[in-house]
């Protein structure tokens, strides 16, 4: 089959009926056009055909012949990649070529019928409807698109991209040329596929391979605990040979009863998902810290863990208020739904021996680490496994440490003596690649005479399939001063999948039913809610945060509510967050031909790290940004931090800070770029110096250690309420975060906004199901998993207050998770605002409104 791709002439073998994406993305190497759904609901993978987008994965790659086909690559210097750049609408940039191709097409149809005027939001959403970014970066594709149409970006600039673009690694982002791990594709690769197991619980009695050798990844014991674990792995040329080998593998399970219900484990029912103590010991982490606590297992149930403040007092005072003063009392049972981190890119290894050592790319927020354990895992002396992760493709807690396609990759490249990539399909990173438990939360909370918070108490039970490690209820402890307080998390174990470390872990989940208790309270004493916070938290960060919102026209508008079909309502909602940081973090600076290369084993996932690093080395030289050049997500170099808990940026910029000191010195003072012509080889190491006064924890645990004060947000929202369909429609949120001084505003922005649009995803959409039968998950592709898209967005604005972290070297902290956290109750509060109707249970589905409504 002969057609035009990008202005050339080719010729593609088709007589194996692949789909267009394939023969783009293995064929012809163009792999700016990404494979992510499978089943044309993500856009990922548009190109244009004849000027027309279509989605390559559904589109035959037989109806391309003869026809014109552009790909994002062959759009390079269009004003609409451009745009892209310049208004930095993207984060970790795997949707971006998507919507690039897509947005070209609008624009052309938009200049030939408006000539340069200005699209609204409206019209750009409604044209850009079948692109899914679960970054969340729409605000600037909102941007981007209408500043393209608008002529913005019509003049290329003299030198070639403009300068000043945000995002360091923007141009390679948008005209597709930046390399994820699922783009490697070296000379001899064999793809790998994992094998699973289809039942909730069985013991493997034997694995016969057939004709293709495998490897097993079965835990020592031989049990599998959940549909979808994996149970061995095979590697052949292509991915359908692969499949082929996978299904001639024979698997013998001993079938056993499961444990699904998390009502009835509770309960005491059921049989038990870990047998003994060593098994316990084994299973994985749904926190960032899983068993940091001690906890006591009661058949499958673990906990009380506490973090409780003179508890005794708190439940003796709710009890009195009771029966003295019920209204001064607020309780309720407060549930959450699973929500799946669906990362776009998904887990994927690409694992090769060479010489004895063992190089991995991989897609991971945790490139050093995923060294340290291969090199223990693997028995491989620690100088002898590098790990890359050059560009990663979104990961929000669920790409951490030495996950299941790493093992299978690197045993299967020692077993086949060649390179093995293993990705995950959609439907097995929506099983198992991880998700944010769901919790049932039982809240009590009384107010004194005096209307200040007497107590509290709060039980969340968190379901994380066989993980364990629930920090809910735990993290109310740092919130509305030192009232007496009882909090208690319990895990309760199931034979489902295992839940991972996802934004916030617990804080989302722990805001749903604090902050909505806290709005109740306020009602039931006739406060404003911002002044009822205001007056409980004593933080003077958040109290500047309340002043702005309090400020806010939006929320003395009025009237509010009222009987129609549509009601409009305000709500707000708090949250405050620990400081972490990586207290080891280095940065080496190299001069290289007159360019000084900052290089760091930290990696980007689309939070500008890259970006950060390189503008922290060019300010404290005081050199331009394009004498300095960052090199990030390669482990073999000075220890970086992993990208989790807000600790990248307070860890790198002062120890970039520090290496340009280093380096100022060892150049002998003055002006810099005067002398880095003649300093080719100078290097120096600095590392992240001791905030003032030091940090609130003596040790670091896992590389972490926690500083002193909090971060905050503020967070108001406005929506519209359909009472007849019981939709809820998000129109703005102001969302104000106080994480001292913003390095970089532009990308600081971007994480904010795509915060509040996983929040509104949380709270409205996303709910992960499970047969509660056989255990299978059955959200398991983007159609039946649903994430906020583009036309979800509301208008979002931003605010900074950048005091309060004076102490730390740089003045400011890390904010991509303290900018989530209060989302969804602020939404919550919204809808109650509207209607009069308290969501207890999350997410607000249509149905759940319509009955609390009583319609």
């Amino acid at each position: 089959m002969e057609f035009e791709v990008n202005g050339a002439r080719r010729a593609v073998d088709v007589d194996d009926d692949p789909a267009a994406v394939e023969v783009v993305r293995d064929r012809l190497g163009l792999t700016g056009t990404k494979l992510v759904c499978s089943g044309g609901v993500c856009g990922a993978c548009t190109i244009q055909v004849d000027g027309e987008p279509r989605v390559s994965c559904l589109t035959p790659a037989v109806s391309l012949a003869g026809r014109r086909v552009t790909t994002v690559e062959g759009l390079s210097g269009h004003p609409v990649t451009r745009a892209f750049a310049g208004e930095d609408a993207l984060q970790c940039g795997y949707c971006t070529p998507g919507f690039v191709v897509e947005a070209a097409a609008f624009f052309e149809r938009w200049r030939a019928g408006h000539g340069r005027s200005r699209p609204g939001r409206e019209q750009i959403a409604d044209a850009l409807a079948g692109h899914l970014c679960r970054c969340g970066a729409y605000e600037g594709i909102l941007r981007a698109v209408a500043a393209a149409c608008a002529g913005d970006y019509d003049t290329m600039p003299t030198g070639g991209e403009a300068p000043g673009v945000p995002r360091a690694e923007a141009p390679e982002k948008v005209d597709g040329s930046a390399r994820y791990t699922t783009d490697l594709r070296p000379e001899g690769l064999l793809e790998g596929v994992i094998i699973r197991s289809p039942h909730a619980h069985a013991h493997v009695r034997s694995l016969e391979a057939g004709e293709h050798p495998l490897v097993p990844l079965l835990p020592p014991d031989g049990v599998v605990r959940y549909v979808g674990q994996p149970v061995a792995a095979v590697a052949a040329p292509d991915r359908a040979a692969a499949r082929e080998a996978a299904a001639r593998v024979r698997v013998d399970y001993e079938v056993l009863e499961a444990a699904l219900d998390a009502g009835r484990v509770r309960a005491g029912e059921g049989p038990l998902v870990y047998e003994d103590k060593a098994a316990r010991k084994r299973a994985p982490g749904s926190g960032e810290t899983p068993q940091l606590v001690p906890a006591r297992w009661r058949g499958n149930l673990r906990g009380p863990s506490a973090m409780s403040k003179r508890p005794a007092t708190a439940v003796r005072r709710i009890l009195d208020s009771r029966a003295r003063n019920p209204e001064r009392v607020v309780e309720g049972v407060f549930t959450t739904a699973a929500q799946t981190h669906t990362p776009l890119e998904p887990h994927a290894c690409l694992a090769q021996w060479v010489d004895g050592t063992l190089h991995l790319e991989v897609s991971t927020q945790s490139v050093k680490q995923v060294a340290q354990l291969a090199a223990e895992r693997f028995g491989v002396p620690a100088g002898q496994v590098v790990a890359r992760a050059v560009h990663v493709g979104g990961g929000f807690g669920c790409k951490m440490g030495l996950t299941s396609d790493v093992v299978a990759a690197v045993e299967l490249a020692r077993l086949h003596g060649a390179p093995v990539r293993v990705v995950l399909d959609r439907d097995e990173e929506l099983v198992d690649g991880g998700y944010r438990p769901g919790t049932r939360i039982r809240l009590a909370m009384a107010a004194d005479a005096e209307g200040r918070l007497s107590a509290l108490a709060m039980d969340a039970d968190t379901d994380g399939g066989v993980a364990v490690g629930g920090t809910v209820a735990a993290l109310a402890r740092f919130v509305y001063g030192k009232a007496p307080r009882r909090l208690r998390d319990f895990d309760t174990v199931t034979h489902k999948p295992p839940g991972a470390p996802f934004r916030g872990p617990g804080g989302p989940t722990m805001c749903w039913a604090l902050e909505q208790a806290v709005d109740e309270m306020a009602h039931r004493l006739g406060q404003d809610p911002i002044a009822l916070r205001r007056r409980w938290d004593g933080n003077p960060k958040r109290h500047a945060l309340y002043d702005w919102a309090a400020a806010l026209p939006v929320w003395s508008d009025g009237p509010r509510g009222g009987t129609g079909r549509f009601r409009r309502g305000v709500g707000v909602a708090a949250a405050n967050w620990l400081y972490f940081l990586d207290p080891v973090t280095e940065v080496e600076l190299t001069v290289e031909d007159g360019t000084v290369v900052a290089r760091c084993a930290v990696q980007d996932m689309g939070t500008g790290s890259r970006t950060v690093l390189r503008r922290a080395v060019a300010a404290g030289l005081g050199v331009p940004e394009a004498r300095v050049r960052a090199e990030v997500g390669h482990s073999d170099t000075v220890h970086g931090p992993t990208s989790g808990g807000s600790r990248t940026t307070p860890s790198i910029v002062p120890a970039a800070a520090d290496a340009a000191v280093r380096l100022r010195d060892a150049l002998g003072g003055g002006e810099v770029a005067a002398r880095l012509d003649s300093a080719h080889g100078v290097r120096v190491t600095g590392r992240r110096p001791r905030d003032r006064r030091g940090f609130a924890t003596p040790f670091t645990l896992g590389g972490v250690a926690i500083g002193r004060g909090f971060t905050g947000s503020v967070q108001v929202a406005e929506v519209e309420v359909d009472t007849r369909l019981g939709r809820i429609r998000p129109l703005r949120v102001w969302s104000g975060v106080a994480a001292g001084r913003i390095h970089e505003d532009r990308l600081a922005r971007s994480q904010c906004e795509g915060a509040v649009i996983q929040g509104v995803g949380y709270a409205l959409f996303e709910e992960r199901r499970t047969d509660p039968v056989t255990g299978r998950v059955l959200t398991e592709n983007l159609e039946d998993y649903r994430i906020p898209g583009i036309g979800d967005t509301p208008e979002i604005t931003v605010h900074f207050h950048q005091e309060g972290f004076e102490h730390v070297p740089g003045g400011g902290v890390g904010l991509g998770e303290i900018a989530t956290l209060p989302t969804a109750a602020c939404l919550a509060n919204a809808v109650h605002d509207a209607t009069g109707w308290r969501p207890y249970d999350m997410p607000i589905r249509p149905d759940r409104l319509l009955e609390g409504l009583g319609t």
